[in-house]
């Protein structure tokens, strides 16, 4: 098994903890794995993008245009800014949050209309989802970095014990019963979606 991975998404929302949970998921089913270091403006709510690259042998943590396997995105604009990434039969899983960037809200650009139908229309495997909505659910909408992972179980290609077990190591004891509820409540939800 060898799989590509991004993570994108706006700085604040939490791909690091993403990465490091499913860079110790790798490291538990061992795997030889690399995580890149952000890039973008993490600080200042600007795009950001990170790599998990995960195999029998891995030598570097860049993914190139059009290889990546899945791209797991936080949010809408940065799901279409990064497409060109994912490889052909590849898997958008992205949450439907819409975060306005600079240029939205200083008044010189719009946010686009009608992003995930552009989408869809190109063939596409997307599987979208109010990421935030369901962490609500379980209790903070904090929680919507993993439940991302949740709702994209099926198509990182972990056992989903062992995705559970890298969000009990990695999250803060404080709020893991959260986290773990909102894991496993969407992941019900990908399950209940793709049945349907």
């Amino acid at each position: 098994m060898s799989k590509n991975i991004m993570i994108v998404g706006v700085g604040g929302q939490g791909t690091l903890l993403a990465s490091k949970i499913l860079g110790r998921a790798a490291m538990d089913s061992g795997l030889d794995v690399k995580v890149s270091e952000v890039h973008g403006m993490s600080q200042r709510g600007g795009s950001v993008v990170t790599y998990v690259r995960f195999g029998d042998e891995v030598y570097s943590p860049v993914i190139g245009r059009g290889d990546a396997d899945v791209i797991l995105s936080f949010e809408l604009l940065e799901a279409a800014r990064w497409l060109p990434n994912l490889k052909n039969g590849g898997v958008l899983v992205t949450s439907t949050q819409q975060i306005n960037p600079m240029p939205v809200i200083t008044g010189a650009a719009e946010y686009p209309e009608g992003l995930l139908d552009d989408i869809k229309a190109l063939g596409v495997d997307i599987r979208a989802f109010d990421a935030p909505a369901i962490a609500a659910e379980a209790g903070n909408a904090r929680a919507a970095n993993v439940a991302l992972i949740g709702l994209a179980a099926d198509a990182l290609g972990f056992d989903t014990e062992i995705l559970r077990n890298a969000v009990a190591a990695c999250v803060p004891e404080k709020a893991l019963e959260i986290n773990m509820k909102a894991f496993d409540l969407a992941a019900a939800r990908a399950a209940e979606a793709k049945r349907n």
